[in-house]
């Protein structure tokens, strides 16, 4: 095993106290100092240097049987974490090695060695591996050719669309040819960052207005294709500009995450059927295969400029719980990263 020597005894992490109950409270929650372990056989010690908190995480605060394990109670939470491997007791990553794993919300993690990426900085920098290299981009790649099955001349419709998710679907699309990109956002502010810096055709603040009315502007010939991460009024609005075989990927419904009760259905579903349309859920996991036409494409797209990205940066562990409100707030832009 290789290991520096300079290695604190404890560092901090984040527990789960209660299982939230609509919004999520402080309280909810616990920063606690733990040991740091050396790693066993096949694990690394990683300091990690970027943390995740992403909209999905509400889900798994609750004990409601879905996609993936509910966080457990008095336990470190999870999610993407990228870091330097500072002890190793595994072959093929290395001391001073830079890696990409699923153990955030906190400063070190073991990890198993299989469970790890070597990611590099000199190619990119550290944080975009959570983002717009990470699994958010994959996220909007995957979600916008293969579920929605983009082609060229679709016209297209985003929600949330200055996040980490959004903001990268209307690019793509935009670089792969749509006749017209829309998106909406929360503020006057993310509203012209889409039509100014990310290349939007239009773009409106939902808060100004009817949704489905402002798309009806926004987009005066139809959608069709709409990509889907904040459900309720911007499904139902979607479904009503939906042009013939028109195609929803639906990836996250932020507008319901801390409902306490159940949400009511866009309520023109019929509509489906005048228009062949078809509404299709998706998971990033199911779509790893595309892994390497994606860094290839969007990161030649990055390097040479024409697909931008957006970060918001909390710095500090202990404001990781805050930078998580923030993303349920819609206060990012881009992706939420906290610097550790």
């Amino acid at each position: 095993m290789t290991e520096t020597p300079e290695l604190p005894a404890t560092s901090r992490e984040w527990h789960l106290a209660s299982r939230p109950v609509g919004w999520p409270k402080a309280e909810d929650f616990a920063l606690v100092e733990a040991e740091v372990r050396q790693p066993g056989p096949g694990q690394v010690l990683v300091r990690n240097d970027y943390v995740s908190v992403d909209p999905y995480m509400r889900g798994r605060m609750s004990a409601a049987k879905s996609y993936v394990a509910p966080f457990e109670l008095g336990k470190v939470m999870q999610g993407g974490a990228v870091g330097e491997v500072v002890a190793s007791n595994a072959e093929g990553i290395a001391v001073g090695d830079h890696v990409l794993h699923f153990l955030g919300w906190r400063e070190y993690a073991v990890v198993d060695a299989a469970q790890a990426v070597k990611v590099d900085p000199e190619a990119a920098p550290l944080s975009t591996y959570l983002g717009v290299l990470g699994m958010t981009g994959l996220t909007a790649y995957a979600g916008l050719l293969r579920t929605a099955s983009f082609k060229e001349g679709d016209s297209v419709f985003v929600s949330g669309a200055a996040g980490a998710v959004g903001s990268q679907v209307g690019q793509i699309a935009r670089l792969k040819g749509a006749s017209r990109v829309v998106g909406s956002a929360g503020s006057d502010e993310k509203v012209k960052l889409l039509v100014e810096e990310y290349g939007f055709d239009a773009a409106f603040n939902y808060k100004n207005g009817p949704v489905g009315e402002q798309l009806r502007e926004a987009a005066p010939d139809g959608i069709d294709v709409y990509f889907d991460n904040v459900g309720g009024d911007h499904l139902e609005a979607a479904i009503g500009r939906l042009n013939r075989d028109g195609r929803i990927a639906v990836c996250g419904m932020i507008s319901v995450y801390n409902n306490t009760e159940a949400a009511p259905g866009p309520r023109n579903l019929a509509r489906l059927i005048q228009t062949r349309g078809r509404i299709q859920g998706f998971l990033v996991g199911d779509h790893y295969d595309l892994q390497p036409q994606f860094v290839d494409e969007v990161g030649g797209w990055v390097r040479s400029g024409e697909l931008k990205y957006g970060e918001t940066v909390v710095e500090g562990i202990e404001n990781n719980l805050e930078a998580f409100f923030g993303v349920l707030r819609g206060d990012n832009i881009g992706k939420m990263i906290v610097k550790l």
